[in-house]
């Protein structure tokens, strides 16, 4: 149907007039046969406008950046959208320390966990020598552990050569590391939980490996990379801790080294967790020390918030 700009106000109408008769309306006289038409009129402009409107509402609903799901306000939208904390200048700090670590002359580079194994031996017997290494460094120097290890290498580190040798023996072979007569209990229990579940190879997830005795989380994420090649933590020792709160890479300050360990982990990209224990041990072995750190040769001094006012 034609609109009436296009035929005219008159054509309309008796187009309307017609169709009306035709089935059978009766209509007044005079002017009163226009109302049909005012009618039509009025309704395409109220289609008209409703039209306007759904387009202007599509529009405003468009130009809306986040709409707030059911139930939930603006407020609780907007904090959803927030970016996770994280430490102030910490990549600045990361490249200073590696800087500082480039030359790799700390004590851990060279006699810890990696180089404490017997490469030659099969992959079961190294995963084995691992374990028992870290479970030696507790409380122990690297240089201490790594005598102790190969004390007991020389004599064939194995789980049933550990389990032949008596406790008086085992504990020579292991003195002086930290606590070395609890050490031996511990290293003697786990060798025979290994040979009686496992076969003689080390659990491969941290739940079993936490489970022996004498194993802590930081030793079951290490033992998980250095044995496994799997990435399943960040391990945090005494030095780790020490820093990470000197540096303030803690949201509040940790009392333990595992509320540091997750605290680490709720910011710290995965690709890094690796990397951070070998780093930051050396760190605080050189420079970053528990008593008296060497500040004045640190490269962090003036992003340090433990070196402020030193």
């Amino acid at each position: 149907m034609c609109s009436p700009q296009e035929s005219g106000m008159n054509a309309v109408g008796a187009r309307m007039v017609t169709r009306s008769r035709s089935r059978g309306a009766g209509l007044r006289r005079g002017g009163e046969e226009a109302a049909p038409l005012r009618s039509v009129e009025a309704a395409a402009e109220g289609r008209k406008s409703h039209s306007s409107v759904k387009r202007q509402r599509k529009t405003q609903r468009l130009n809306v950046a986040y709409e707030a799901s059911e139930g939930e306000t603006g407020e609780e939208a907007e904090h959803l959208q927030a970016p996770g904390w994280e430490p102030r200048d910490w990549q600045r700090q990361l490249e200073n320390i590696r800087t500082m670590r480039s030359g790799k002359d700390a004590p851990v580079d060279q006699l810890g966990v990696e180089h404490c194994y017997d490469l030659s031996a099969p992959p079961k017997v190294r995963r084995y020598q691992v374990l028992l290494s870290l479970m030696l460094s507790s409380q122990t120097k690297d240089q201490v552990t790594a005598g102790a290890m190969q004390r007991l290498r020389a004599r064939g580190l194995t789980v049933d050569s550990i389990l032949q040798t008596d406790d008086s023996t085992l504990g020579m072979l292991i003195y002086p590391v930290g606590f070395w007569r609890n050490k031996v209990k511990y290293i003697k229990q786990t060798s025979a939980i290994l040979q009686q579940r496992y076969g003689g190879d080390i659990p491969a997830s941290v739940a079993e490996l936490v489970a022996l005795p004498g194993v802590g989380p930081k030793m079951a994420h290490l033992a998980m990379a250095v044995a496994w090649g799997t990435v399943s933590g960040i391990a945090v020792d005494t030095h780790v801790h020490r820093i990470a709160n000197r540096l303030k890479w803690t949201k509040k300050a940790t009392k333990s080294p595992e509320a540091t360990r997750t605290a680490l982990e709720e910011w710290l990209p995965r690709e890094l967790w690796s990397e951070i224990n070998g780093l930051l041990v050396g760190f605080g072995q050189q420079t970053c020390l528990p008593v008296h750190p060497r500040c004045q040769a640190c490269l962090n001094r003036a992003l340090c918030p433990a070196a402020q006012g030193l």
